[in-house]
C-alpha cells in the first residue's frame, strides 16, 4: 500500500481537484484506491456524491479501526472508495495534542485498511498543524499544487522550511505548477525562477487554468470524466503518469 497526500499550506490552489482526479485515475488504472477526505469542508466527498459520515467522529478516527472501516463508502466508480469528512474533523489537532506519538497516529490508523487498498490518497486541509505533521509522516509522497504567483511561491518556501525543521525527507515532495495562465508574464517568470532554484523537484506537468476544473462542482464528477481530451484533462492524466512513476 502506498499513501499519497495532496497538500498545500495555501488554500485555493487546486488541491482537492488534484486529489479527486488522481484518485479517479489510479482507480481507472486498476489500483484499489481509497480517497480519504481529511478536510472538514468535505469538498472531495461532495464531488463524489458521498454524504459525511455520522459515525466516525473526532478521536475515533485515530483510535477505532472498526468505526474507521465502517465509515468507508463506495463510489460510482470501480476500484474507488471514499472515506468522507465531517465537521468534527476540524478538531483533529485538539485530539492529536492529547495523544502520545501524535505524528504517527494517522499512519497507524491507515494501517487498519492497508490490505484492502493499493493506494490511499489524502485530501488535506490547507494549514500547517499537528495534522499536517502526521500527514507528512504517513505519506510516501506529498503532491503540492503551486500557483506561479508571489504568495503561492512564498507558501511553498515556507513548506520547505517546515520539512527541514521537522526532519522530513525532501524526496517526499512532488510539487507541480497549477492554474497556469500562459498569457501572464509573471506566471512564466515565476515558473522559470522556481525551476532554476529547485532543480528537478518540480514535476514537468503544468496544469492550466481551466473552467473545466471549476465545472467539477456542477457535474459532481472528476474533470477526467467529462473533459478527458481537453487541456485540463490531458494535464491530469500527465500528472497521474508522473506521480505514479515517482510513487
Amino acid at each position: 500500500m502506498k499513501v499519497l497526500a495532496c497538500y498545500s499550506n495555501k488554500g485555493g490552489v487546486g488541491k482537492t481537484a488534484t486529489a479527486v482526479n488522481l484518485a479517479y485515475a489510479f482507480a481507472q488504472s486498476g489500483a484499489r484506491t481509497l480517497l480519504c477526505d481529511l478536510d472538514p469542508q468535505g469538498a472531495s466527498s461532495f464531488y463524489f456524491r458521498v454524504k459525511p459520515s455520522k459515525k466516525l467522529k473526532g478521536a475515533q478516527f485515530f483510535q477505532d479501526v472498526e468505526r474507521f472501516t465502517r465509515a468507508i463508502r463506495g463510489s460510482d466508480y470501480e476500484n474507488l472508495d471514499i472515506l468522507p469528512a465531517n465537521l468534527t474533523f476540524r478538531d483533529f489537532d485538539l485530539f492529536l495534542a492529547r495523544m502520545k506519538n501524535s505524528r504517527s497516529r494517522l499512519k497507524k490508523a491507515l494501517k487498519g485498511v492497508h490490505s484492502d487498498y493499493d493506494v490511499i490518497i489524502l485530501d488535506c486541509p490547507p494549514n500547517i498543524s499537528m495534522l499536517s505533521e502526521a500527514v507528512f509522516k504517513a505519506a510516501d509522497k506529498v503532491v503540492v499544487p503551486v500557483i506561479p504567483t508571489t504568495l503561492s511561491e512564498r507558501s511553498f518556501v515556507q513548506l520547505l522550511d517546515v520539512f527541514r525543521a521537522d526532519g522530513v525527507k525532501m524526496t517526499k515532495l512532488l510539487p507541480f505548477f497549477s492554474m497556469v495562465q500562459g498569457r501572464k508574464a509573471m506566471h512564466g517568470e515565476t515558473i522559470t525562477r522556481l525551476r532554476a532554484r529547485h532543480g528537478k523537484r518540480f514535476l514537468s506537468t503544468e496544469l492550466p487554468f481551466s473552467t473545466d476544473v471549476e465545472k467539477m462542482g456542477l457535474h459532481r464528477k472528476p474533470a477526467l470524466c467529462f473533459a478527458a481530451t481537453r487541456p485540463a484533462g490531458k494535464a491530469y492524466w500527465a500528472l497521474f503518469d508522473e506521480v505514479k512513476a515517482r510513487l
